[in-house]
């Protein structure tokens, strides 16, 4: 899986892939993180690519043209690794799938079930943060894309909800987990844990572990933990 991100603020992104399951999963090289910045790819010699809004508004809006430019490196990259990859015969990326993420407070939410789906159907996503006031709309109509919210909620930039695709999307990609069975999402899962020791002692209060895990009875515990889940959900 390579995520393809376009970006005004590619280093907002150095410490959470720089640490982790991420950071590994980039040096094994089962995932990999690309960026383009539109500032890149304006005319404009002072790297300018915001203007104020046509109706008038608070605020900057990203322009159409140096975002499109982005994009469309991007996507010419993911052509020529797939022509490299069927001269080399690698049957992996012959069949290279693109989605295009709109990232939006008004898109379809975001989900495990939506990041399973796009890790199964897809082996490149083109993710675009938008910033200020968002980027022109004319740019949607232009490029197919998917417009993905991760909440109900208003970001600062799309940077963070980039992060969250990455993230999600990763662990559904079999080699980037120790065991690929161990995502939450594919088991039964207790929102709540415990290690040792078995009684932890607290200004006075021995905090214990429930007994019922300390059985080492596995179809009760997976009962236990199904009806912790139903009471959090």
């Amino acid at each position: 899986m390579t995520f393809h991100i376009i970006t005004l603020f590619p280093r907002a992104f150095d410490s959470y892939l720089g640490e982790s399951i991420l950071k590994h999963a980039i040096e094994d090289k089962r995932i990999r993180v690309k960026f383009y910045n539109p500032r890149d790819f304006t005319k404009d010699k002072h790297k300018r690519i915001d203007r104020a809004p046509y109706g008038g508004g608070p605020g900057m809006v990203i322009q159409a043209e140096p975002v499109i430019r982005a994009i469309e490196k991007a996507h010419s990259n993911i052509l020529q690794n797939v022509r490299m990859s069927r001269t080399r015969k690698e049957g992996s990326r012959a069949g290279s799938r693109t989605a295009f993420i709109w990232l939006t407070p008004n898109g379809k939410q975001f989900t495990n079930e939506y990041a399973a789906k796009t890790a199964a159907k897809f082996s490149d996503l083109i993710i675009i943060c938008g910033r200020y006031e968002g980027i022109d709309a004319r740019v949607k109509k232009i490029i197919k894309v998917m417009e993905v919210s991760v909440g109900p909620y208003v970001l600062t930039g799309g940077e963070l909800g980039a992060m969250i695709l990455v993230d999600t999307i990763s662990r559904q990609v079999e080699g980037v987990l120790g065991n690929f069975n161990s995502r939450e999402e594919a088991r039964i899962a207790s929102p709540d844990v415990y290690t040792r020791p078995e009684v932890f002692p607290y200004k006075g209060i021995k905090y214990r572990v429930p007994k019922i895990l300390l059985t080492g009875h596995h179809k009760n515990i997976e009962e236990w933990r199904k009806k912790r889940n139903a009471r959090n959900i």
